[in-house]
């Protein structure tokens, strides 16, 4: 039977893991919320345009 170390910090975790950390990175978040308000701005003023009629 070989031996082999438990997992250090710097080896990647089981994906099935319910320890590991589940959660997207700040970045990602801050990519997320800038472009969502670029596309809410686009849909508002799309919305606003049909609204008054365009031109």
């Amino acid at each position: 039977m070989s031996y082999s170390p438990p997992p250090g910090p710097s080896e990647p975790k089981d994906p099935n893991d319910p320890n590991r950390r589940n959660r997207p990175s700040n970045g990602r978040i801050a990519v997320w919320i800038g472009v969502s308000a670029v596309a809410l701005y686009f849909l508002g003023s799309g919305i606003y345009g049909i609204i008054t009629g365009g031109s």
